[in-house]
């Protein structure tokens, strides 16, 4: 993949640049109205809006895109400013919160370690590796234990949890105790609410306990395992889990609430597989492309053949009025499939205010990466996402 020219707005790797320019110019200019129809989403092609305008509408200061097209990278382009208070533009290098995408990348990690390091089964009961905390027992897993598929697939059982995850100014729970709900940690705790393997519910702890399972096995903090099994194999750069320290933050983009207020990040100081990713839209187009790839061929190439079919099959089907038009969970993937192609995505929000939106196509090698540093960024992120699939002619949704 041909590298970044640092400090610029927009690169262009395709051969064609006038060609693909114009694709940009179109995509820009056309950005529809999207509404929620039957629980799926539904595009209005009438009085397309320009992303400048939508982006001011929504007080969304900063946006950066990337497309793929035939298996290849081949555009980015940077949008606004990294902080309303500072003015600074957001340019190819700077840093944005991936949110859920975090998921994915935990996901490929971990089977990464399983199928290929044989470091563990993924059927492995994960309270016989986890040393200093246990799942609770209760009436749902004394005959069905929770095993790493299902905290993959988020049919564990395990709650989300629906108060989030706070903690006290100044502290930094321990995983121990954002597990139990304890101070300084002020979220709910764990809580198992059906028998494992009989349904889906989608679960920021169920990753949060794949961490702690990923760190007892290894001995290695979370970050360092990641690093070596996805960052480092990908050469993603720019890419990190961990609250961004002050030297990072200066590369980082600052979030926004729905009023277009600078705020503080909102990523978790230790439980980070959730949610702790920092990236570019660069790095995500490696690690998409690579995945792309690697279900195409039966060679071990940096992500593994056998990896990506574990990550790009339903582990269970969803109905796709109920889930924002996904018809399928993967191992760490959402999948959207239709008559002609498979698609398979993950969005990520942080709150107060960061979103990111990552989708591609094994089966046509076309995909996106749209990260915002708005909190309505969401809605921008999938108007710009529907004006990519006009102009490069996806199957999406249709």
């Amino acid at each position: 993949m041909k590298e970044l020219e640092k400090k610029q707005f927009v690169n262009i790797f395709g051969k064609n640049q006038r060609k693909i320019n114009n694709h940009i110019l179109r995509i820009e200019k056309s950005l529809p109205q999207v509404k929620l129809k039957d629980g799926l989403p539904t595009v209005i092609w009438k009085k397309e809006e320009e992303i400048q305008d939508r982006m001011k509408a929504l007080a969304v200061p900063g946006i950066s895109v990337a497309v793929i097209n035939n298996f290849e990278l081949e555009w980015i382009k940077c949008y606004g400013i990294k902080d309303v208070r500072t003015k600074e533009p957001v340019t190819v290098e700077t840093l944005f919160e991936g949110g859920s995408v975090a998921k994915a990348i935990t996901a490929t990690a971990t089977l990464s370690a399983a199928i290929e390091k044989r470091m563990f089964g993924l059927d492995v009961i994960v309270n016989d590796k986890l040393q200093s905390w246990k799942i609770p027992e209760t009436e749902y897993t004394r005959e069905t234990k929770i095993t790493l598929r299902h905290l993959l697939a988020h049919t564990a059982g395990i709650n989300r949890p629906d108060s989030m995850f706070g903690y006290q100014q100044g502290k930094q729970p321990t995983l121990k105790q954002v597990f139990n709900g304890e101070a300084p940690a002020t979220n709910d705790p764990v809580e198992v609410l059906f028998t494992p393997g009989t349904d889906h519910k989608y679960s920021n702890f169920g990753y949060v306990i794949i961490q702690k399972f990923l760190e007892d096995v290894s001995g290695k903090t979370f970050p360092n395992f990641i690093n070596e099994l996805v960052f480092k194999p990908l050469n993603m750069q720019n890419s990190f889990f961990g609250y961004p320290t002050n030297d990072i933050k200066e590369q980082a983009i600052v979030p926004h609430n729905q009023k277009g207020e600078a705020e503080e990040t909102g990523i978790h100081p230790t439980a980070l597989a959730m949610g702790g990713l920092v990236t570019t839209p660069f790095d995500l187009s490696k690690f998409v492309v690579e995945l792309m790839k690697a279900s195409k061929t039966r060679r071990n190439e940096t992500i593994s053949s056998a990896v990506a079919k574990k990550m790009l099959t339903p582990a269970i089907k969803l109905e796709p009025e109920k889930w924002f038009g996904f018809t399928g969970q993967g191992l760490g993937m959402f999948l959207i499939e239709n008559e002609k192609e498979v698609f398979f995505t993950h969005p990520g929000t942080n709150m107060p205010g960061a979103t990111c939106l990552m989708i591609g196509s094994h089966t046509s090698g076309q995909g996106a990466i749209i990260m915002a540093n708005g909190i309505n960024g969401e809605l921008v992120n999938l108007q710009l996402l529907f004006a990519i699939a006009k102009e490069y002619n996806w199957t999406l949704w249709r």
